[in-house]
């Protein structure tokens, strides 16, 4: 029986370099891409089928920022599937980011750096929309779509003979400092990307704690600094092509400039390689590339406590009910 797995945002960067990179690495899977515009997934879709003739490629349209889409995808995927392998929750957005010129310029030429390069702490500031569900659109996006998508398909996910696993994409900019449980929608600071990785952070360890018995394992990564659609909004291109021999400098000291999908995907495949009951609950795999380019996968302790994420994981299964109680499923 092929092994099936899920990836959502998988029509472009990251997504769509560890597809290709996973069917190169096994070509008898059943591969479904979940993407929010059909007229993308489907050329990609017929890219990887010409790539990969005995692979099974299909599609199921849903945008994680839509309840209603999320609803009536996870319906389709029940109809579907008997069981999901792996689901790898990988679609996000960063809504209109800002670089603060006067820090990168004050941080240039300081002690904090190479940190400020790597986890972009006090660089970026960024704003956020209502969603139609009446929810911030990086929260509903990056963390509660995906929430109520686990949550649908638990009946295909849960097989204590047979584990399963989440892989969530999040970041090394998911910092403590940004993220409240009073605010966990971040809907009054300027910070909702680096919030809503760290509430991803949060929310793959509660649901280990919460579900590693019934067979369902869950992982976070950060792919690192990758230069994809989600980068090039934050300085225009010739910026980027002016920076780039800093860049590739700081990369003999700071591993995480993996700066391609290709690279960034690097941890994506790996975590495919591995048995989830072995994996550390407490430990983001990053992606990381050296000076020299050779690609390998760090991992690092989250900075994150058990009792927090409990919290948070609550406040989520209350946000999930009223929503159920306003929203029409069809």
């Amino acid at each position: 029986m092929r092994k099936v797995v899920l990836v959502t945002g998988a029509d472009s960067g990251i997504g769509l370099a560890f597809c290709k990179r996973l069917l190169a690495e096994d070509d008898e899977l059943h591969l479904c891409l979940a993407c929010r515009e059909m007229c993308k997934a489907e050329p990609v879709r017929d890219d990887l089928l010409a790539s990969h003739p005995t692979a099974e490629v299909t599609i199921v349209e849903v945008d994680v920022s839509n309840l209603r889409s999320v609803f009536r995808a996870s319906k389709e995927l029940k109809q579907r599937f008997q069981r999901l392998d792996y689901v790898y929750l990988n679609a996000g957005i960063l809504l209109n980011p800002r670089l603060k010129i006067k820090e990168l310029f004050s941080g240039l030429f300081s002690r904090k750096m190479i940190h400020m390069f790597s986890t972009a702490e006090g660089l970026l500031t960024q704003d956020d929309n209502i969603t139609a569900d009446g929810l911030q659109e990086v929260f509903e996006t990056n963390v509660f779509g995906h929430f109520i998508l686990v949550q649908e398909l638990e009946p295909l996910l849960c097989h204590p003979d047979s584990p399963s696993q989440l892989i969530w994409t999040s970041s090394c900019s998911a910092l403590r400092s940004n993220f409240s449980l009073e605010d966990f929608q971040h809907s009054k600071g300027q910070e909702p990307y680096s919030s809503s990785k760290y509430a991803t952070d949060l929310l793959s360890v509660a649901l280990n704690r919460n579900f590693n018995q019934r067979g369902l394992y869950s992982s976070v990564v950060c792919p690192g600094a990758v230069m994809t659609n989600l980068t090039y909004r934050i300085l225009p291109p010739f910026i980027w092509l002016l920076l780039l021999p800093v860049i590739l400098l700081l990369r003999f000291f700071v591993n995480s400039f993996t700066m391609t999908p290709y690279n960034g995907a690097e941890v994506l495949l790996w975590l495919f390689q591995q048995k989830p009951e072995s994996l550390n609950p407490l430990i983001k795999y990053h992606s990381a590339t050296t000076g020299l380019g050779n690609n390998y996968v760090n991992p690092q302790k989250m900075d994150v406590d058990e009792d927090t994420a409990e919290k948070f994981y609550q406040n989520l299964l209350a946000l999930e009910k009223r929503v159920r109680a306003t929203i029409q499923i069809q």
